[in-house]
């Protein structure tokens, strides 16, 4: 069984292409204005590219956003397709408050996003959860605007 690691606090990636100067592919074919992904829909790093492996929450909250639920329902769909992955999710906490608050926060966010999958059709079986609090930061920083990664 595959395993994939969520990330409740990193940036999702974003696929990118380039083009000649002007406009052309370098010879590689035209994809006539759509992107093209070479990944394997059944991938990892499809699932971090294309679907998106982040989900991020409001300071000091666990509940889940319109936005990680849409995330959510993205992930739950591809998983469900692909039975043979399983899936670690990881809580994560700025850098603010106390180590004890910051490992229970991370953990009952990952439990958030545990229970939001299992609500969607997952099985416990296939997700593992585990919490960092702000012990394994994503961006090490003293900013509000970081600190948000970090969520």
């Amino acid at each position: 069984m595959t395993s994939i690691k969520i990330t409740l606090t990193a940036l999702a990636l974003l696929g990118l292409t380039a083009c000649g100067p002007d406009g052309s592919t370098g010879g590689f074919g035209s994809n006539n204005g759509i992107l093209q992904s070479s990944l394997d829909p059944a991938g990892v790093e499809y699932f971090n590219q294309e679907i998106g492996d982040t989900v991020l929450f409001l300071v000091d909250q666990s509940s889940l956003t319109a936005e990680a639920t849409d995330l959510l329902n993205k992930q739950a769909e591809w998983l469900l397709n692909n039975p043979n992955k399983s899936i670690t999710i990881e809580g994560h906490a700025d850098e603010t408050g106390t180590r004890e608050y910051n490992l229970a926060l991370g953990a009952r966010r990952a439990a958030s996003v545990q229970n939001y999958l299992v609500s969607r059709g997952l099985t416990d079986s296939r997700i593992n959860t585990v919490t960092f609090g702000k012990e394994r930061p994503l961006a090490i920083c003293s900013d509000e605007a970081c600190w948000s990664k970090n969520r």
